[in-house]
């Protein structure tokens, strides 16, 4: 009797080439708890042989506040409005910090995991979307910070916390701002296998990217600036911008221009995506 051959008797199955669009998300699925487990391994990583551990993350955005009260608001003059500086200032490091922390992280993700990737097969996206989710512990930690300062000015300076139907554009402004990240890192870890001086070009153009959005200033300071447009140009302004309305409620919030920060994250990360599948068939050649 001859026994029929399905998939199941195989741990592994050979196939031909993939179509250009072909992205295999539902291979993203199945290993979902392997991303568990390399978000564990971040978290781990980031403290380990550290004296101060998790502190980190709160020593880092109040230095940086304090620094932009200095700058920003002292010699330079760039006032924040009715909203206390501390309070303005740290909300949009929060924001920035995460989409900072994405890029960065995942613009490295082929050079950084070459070992674990030329061993063992899994779907390398998996390890870019779990960079994207550790790092929402420390914006959650740095958030945390940012809700205890606001009640600290309600109790001691009468600072009125505004919850009510814009706090509900906080989670989406999240997912878009780490789609973004991740498919903008995606991007660049797919030229990395070939161009190595791109990681030095991320960390120099993060930094200056920082001042052609509105973290340390509002919005309303460049109102008549010749920049202006420069900046709504940008992508990730409307995105701090409707961050800080969020959580807040205060600043602006313009539909037009999140719908455009909206669509180019979806064509990016669709973009990243489609370069990122094509590139990790071929990396080990080249790292």
């Amino acid at each position: 009797m001859s026994k029929v051959v399905t998939d199941s008797n195989w741990t592994e199955i050979i196939t031909p080439g993939s179509k250009l669009f072909d992205l295999r998300l539902h291979e993203v699925w199945r290993y979902r708890d392997l991303i568990v487990l390399f978000v564990k391994r971040d978290m781990a990583a980031q403290y380990r042989q550290t004296i101060l551990g998790p502190v980190w993350h709160v020593i880092q955005p109040v230095l940086t506040a304090f620094m932009f009260f200095i700058v920003f608001n002292k010699i330079a003059g760039i006032k924040t409005g009715d909203t206390p500086p501390a309070i303005f200032y740290l909300c949009g490091i929060a924001i920035w910090t995460y989409f900072s922390s994405c890029l960065t992280a995942t613009s490295n993700t082929f050079v950084a995991n070459a070992a674990i990737f030329g061993k063992v097969y899994f779907p390398r996206l998996v390890t870019p979307i779990s960079i994207v989710l550790s790092n929402l512990i420390k914006f959650g930690i740095q958030l945390g910070i940012l809700i205890v300062v606001m009640l600290w000015f309600a109790v001691t300076d009468n600072y009125k916390i505004s919850i009510g139907m814009h706090t509900l554009l906080l989670p989406v402004v999240l997912i878009v701002m780490a789609a973004l990240g991740l498919g903008l890192g995606i991007i660049i870890s797919s030229l990395t296998t070939k161009y190595r001086d791109l990681t030095v070009l991320v960390s120099f153009g993060v930094s200056l990217l920082m001042y052609v959005t509105p973290v340390a200033y509002p919005m309303s300071f460049v109102e008549n600036s010749s920049y202006k447009k420069l900046i709504l140009a940008n992508p990730l302004s409307p995105l701090v911008e409707t961050f800080r309305y969020a959580v807040l409620g205060k600043g602006s919030f313009d539909e037009t221009l999140f719908s455009y920060s909206c669509i180019f994250t979806v064509v990016t990360l669709f973009a990243g995506m489609v370069i990122f599948s094509k590139v990790e068939k071929t990396f080990m050649d080249t790292v």
